[in-house]
């Protein structure tokens, strides 16, 4: 029945044509089966030709090696790489220079899958060009580093004309090669449209830290991204130093909260003494993130005009802030609290003992009892919720307080009735207030065990 399929490989359907092809592909018959499907690598229907070249894999035959061979030149480059793919699975070596040939091949598909043939038929590079030919065929970028210089110049070429995701690799890569070739090549990424190339660029540049390179990453920090601006933040501060301040701080005011951060971490760590008013403007800021970053800085700069601000922290709804105001005051000045500074902070701190949050109560009565002010001179009377010694010799809370004092109101109930219980067995005065609102609880349970609390203090 030979004659018959040929027959209607000549046919004018291409309907017809690949009906048959693909009947052969699936069928298990050598003899039946190879000959045509030969003969369709040259349909005039490049998906044909395709279908028919991925079929003769299954096939093993050599004689489809020099036909395959041939249809590497089809003008189709889905064709080619049909062709290349089936011959790498043939793993005849005849096919291997043409396959070696392909690396040059324009289409970057074409060019892998010859890469992976030539793999597959055991071809290692006998050249440096032909290893920089492989390893970009593969597409593994970063094996060209190996190379050193060898490897700039196709890096070069990849960060200049590839798609975006190879230019970012390429990037990478050079960022890892000692060659003069390579800062050049940095500044010229920061112009490339992709976010991710431009970070990439200027987390080299920051390795690098040339000062040449800073007026290019100072255009930066207005970049329309903000993942960049703070990128090129961190590089202006490696690469431009103390010429780099006035444009950092401007970026104190970015609409984005990392681009703040970066730009406080930076200005700390330059020990900048202009940027604390803007540094101290940002103690309040909304982000916890950049608040305790602005305070670390100030902690860094050691300078006493950031004493008031850092006292006003000590208020902070969040204790990781707190604690790191309390350690940047100690640095400014191992007698802060007898600062006339002080004095700016206190109309915050009367507003923090009506604050809703227990914590923050709780830490402006304690700020006040440091600075020996009594609360009473503030405010017409204390807050019923906080309950403090009346005198500074009472004993100070157990180590645990803080931490149950926490779980008393956590979402989970057994916490919040171990919590209770601990309290109790502690007999923690300090905790009198904390129970009288716990008495609330919506669990009865959890009333039952602060109720037990509150009688085993009395």
């Amino acid at each position: 029945m030979l004659w018959w399929t040929y027959q209607q490989l000549r046919s004018g359907s291409s309907k017809t044509r690949l009906t048959v092809v693909e009947k052969l592909a699936a069928s298990g018959d050598d003899e039946e089966a190879v000959g045509p499907l030969i003969f369709s690598l040259k349909d005039k229907e490049a998906n044909i030709r395709c279908i028919a070249a991925k079929a003769l894999k299954r096939f093993a035959d050599r004689r489809a090696v020099e036909p395959l061979i041939l249809m590497l030149r089809d003008t189709v480059p889905l064709a080619r790489a049909a062709a290349a793919e089936t011959l790498g699975f043939l793993g005849d070596p005849l096919a291997v220079n043409s396959l070696v040939g392909l690396l040059r091949d324009g289409d970057p598909v074409v060019r892998a899958i010859a890469a992976r043939g030539l793999h597959r038929l055991g071809w290692r590079p006998g050249t440096d060009s032909q290893r920089v030919l492989q390893i970009l065929a593969m597409g593994s970028l970063h094996q060209l580093v190996s190379l050193g210089p060898e490897g700039v110049a196709p890096l070069l070429e990849t960060l200049r004309n590839g798609p975006p995701n190879k230019q970012f690799s390429a990037v990478k890569a050079l960022g890892e090669i000692n060659d003069p070739r390579v800062p050049r090549a940095m500044l010229e990424a920061l112009r490339k449209s992709t976010p991710s190339v431009r970070i990439a660029a200027l987390g080299a540049l920051e390795r690098m830290a040339d000062p040449a390179c800073y007026p290019e990453i100072e255009r930066l920090l207005t970049d329309n991204n903000a993942s960049v601006r703070g990128a090129a933040v961190e590089a202006a501060n490696r690469c431009g130093g103390t010429r780099a301040v006035p444009a950092l701080l401007k970026c104190l005011s970015d609409t984005s909260w990392e681009v703040r951060q970066a730009a406080a971490i930076a200005l700390g760590s330059l020990g900048e003494r202009s940027a604390v008013p803007g540094l101290c403007e940002l103690v309040e800021d909304p982000d916890r993130d950049v608040r305790e970053s602005v305070i670390a800085a100030l902690g860094q700069i050691c300078d006493r005009r950031a004493i008031g601000p850092l006292v006003t922290a000590m208020v902070d709804p969040e204790t990781s802030v707190r604690n790191q105001a309390a350690g940047a005051l100690r640095k400014l000045d191992r007698r802060w609290e007898h600062s006339e500074a002080v004095q700016t902070a206190l109309p915050k701190i009367k507003i923090a003992l009506n604050n809703p949050d227990y914590w923050v109560r709780y830490s402006a009565t304690r700020l006040l009892e440091q600075l020996n002010i009594d609360v009473s001179t503030l405010v017409d009377e204390a807050p019923a919720a906080i309950k403090m010694p009346a005198t500074a010799k009472e004993a100070a809370p157990h180590p645990a307080f803080p931490v149950l004092s926490d779980l008393l109101f956590d979402r989970d109930r057994d916490l919040r009735l171990a919590a209770a219980a601990a309290l109790g067995r502690l007999r923690e005065k300090n905790a009198l207030s904390l129970l009288a609102a716990a008495a609330r609880d919506n669990d009865v349970s959890v009333r039952h065990a602060v109720q037990a609390a509150i009688a085993a203090m009395n």
